[in-house]
């Protein structure tokens, strides 16, 4: 890969160059693409990415982005949405899409992800997985898309305890499907095996991508996943809790990496195939996770522990070891660029104009 010259603090600088440099955005040029779940947190990286490369180096992509709610892509987008290039489509994905033009790609971002609307709605997570992602491939097909990335999880292998053991794509592990907080990783299962059924009888280029834990400074301030609760409890000084012995072990990637990831898959990849994506030197558990953290804040705060409740009453996944294995996706060129100090740094950074 050339050097970058961009400043590493600007994310969608830095994606902007690697799309244009690594030679991803040629493939897409005078081409619409359509981001579902354009507000969310990898949604927004890749609209903003594509904006900001057709800025910078002349491309004319057409995005086209996605959402249920068009105040929050005021809040994410701004003055881009007004760019001419720029078009807006709002709808509860499980209602389906009208438009009339040309799609020539898409990407399905659109996902619940928080562990406690698992809990609390499990059919509703179940619903906006299945009928959503059902949706958006009635879409691709009706479009004859030339490409679709569908975004996966880590949670569809299941109950991995050996972080020693690399997990590769053909790997699978139990899952209680009868446990309600499986109402995502088994919808994910599920949207998976919808994914192939459509590539098979469609003949629809389409491909599955299993995403590590994702962490990046634009992911909302009141977001309760762990990295991002403790990301506020740094900025306040506050000791940061944890619910559960904290031995979860996974990897985690960077938004911008993660977003590279993606486009070479849609642009590189082998049709029906899913790949993980995953900063291999990002390994760690949510204890030393939270300790990163505390070492990171300007504050003397400390990691602490209260085992009162069960982890999984408050929407926690039990306890796993998921080494995810991205050989896969590298033999396509792709690399991590970030380490997880300077992710977690930049999202200290951008939260604490919140707090």
């Amino acid at each position: 890969m050339e050097k970058l010259t961009t400043n590493l603090n600007n994310e969608y600088e830095l994606v902007a160059e690697r799309l244009f440099k690594e030679g991803l955005a040629k493939p897409l040029n005078n081409k619409r693409i359509l981001v579902t779940g354009a507000s969310g947190l990898i949604g927004t990286q890749i609209g903003k990415g594509l904006i900001t490369c057709n800025k910078n180096y002349g491309t004319k992509i057409q995005i086209l982005l996605h959402d249920v709610f068009q105040d929050k892509l005021v809040e994410r987008y701004g003055e881009d949405l007004k760019r001419n290039e720029v078009e807006t489509l709002v709808s509860d994905i499980r209602d389906g899409f009208s438009y009339e033009k040309e799609v020539d790609y898409i990407i399905h971002c659109a996902s619940n992800t928080s562990s406690a609307f698992f809990i609390t709605n499990p059919v509703e997570t179940i619903s906006i997985l299945m009928e959503g992602t059902k949706n958006t491939l009635e879409f691709a097909k009706e479009k004859k898309v030339k490409g679709f990335v569908y975004l996966s999880s880590l949670e569809i292998y299941g109950d991995a305890f050996d972080e020693k053991e690399k997990i590769t794509e053909n790997s699978y592990y139990y899952l209680d499907f009868l446990n309600i907080r499986s109402s995502y990783p088994e919808g994910k299962r599920m949207c998976e095996c919808l994914c192939s059924a459509y590539a098979s009888e469609y003949d629809l280029p389409i491909f599955i991508v299993r995403l590590a834990q994702t962490i990046g400074a634009d992911v909302n301030p009141k977001d309760n996943r762990a990295f991002a609760e403790f990301a506020r409890c740094a900025i306040l000084g506050k000791d940061i809790v944890l619910k559960s012995k904290g031995g979860t072990i996974r990897n985690y990637c960077d938004v911008a990496d993660t977003t590279i990831a993606l486009f070479y898959v849609l642009t590189k990849g082998e049709k029906g195939n899913a790949y993980n994506v995953a900063n291999r030197s990002t390994l760690c558990s949510i204890k030393e996770l939270a300790e990163l953290y505390c070492k990171l804040s300007k504050h003397d705060i400390h990691v602490v522990f209260d085992l009162s409740k069960n982890p999984e009453e408050l929407g926690y996944n039990h306890e796993i070891k998921v080494n995810l294995d991205p050989s896969k996706i590298e033999t396509l060129g792709w690399k991590p660029v970030y380490s997880l100090e300077d992710t977690i740094s930049k999202l200290l950074d951008k939260f604490s104009k919140y707090f």
